[in-house]
């Protein structure tokens, strides 16, 4: 069963009195964090990770993996209805960007060098991610 969801849309204002200033530059500017810099780049607790700008559960701890490349790395989504992907030309490359199929929010890359069985690699920024552990 496919997931329906209303679209999140708030102004430019309402999301920067919700975010932090470097969540809203991630996530509403399609901006990059550093890497090796995010909370959840080396972060090993079992749980479900969370778009910060609208809750959605996005991805879970059993799909991350040390990919080496300085940002949470996971092998697919929760739910492929989650996330959206769009041709991202930024930076004179051509990459496939992710984004929360809930509020639009910008999440990080994804790319085709992951393990198997489906090789690909959703490289996401901490900064837009929220970490809920399991309930034990």
């Amino acid at each position: 069963m496919v997931k329906v969801m209303k679209k999140i849309v708030k102004t430019p204002e309402e999301w920067r009195t919700e975010l932090s200033q470097e969540a809203y530059r991630v996530t509403r500017e399609a901006g990059t964090e550093l890497p090796f810099s995010g909370q959840y780049y080396d972060f090993r607790e079992e749980g479900t990770y969370h778009c910060i700008c609208c809750g959605e559960a996005l991805f879970l701890s059993g799909e991350k993996f040390d990919s080496g490349c300085g940002w949470p790395s996971f092998a697919a989504p929760a739910e492929a209805s989650v996330v959206e992907e769009r041709v991202d030309t930024s930076h004179f490359m051509v990459r496939t960007e992710v984004v929360c199929s809930h509020c639009d929010a910008h999440l990080g890359h994804v790319f085709t060098d992951g393990p198997a069985p489906g090789g690909l690699r959703y490289c996401i920024n901490s900064v837009a991610l929220k970490f809920e552990p399991d309930s034990e």
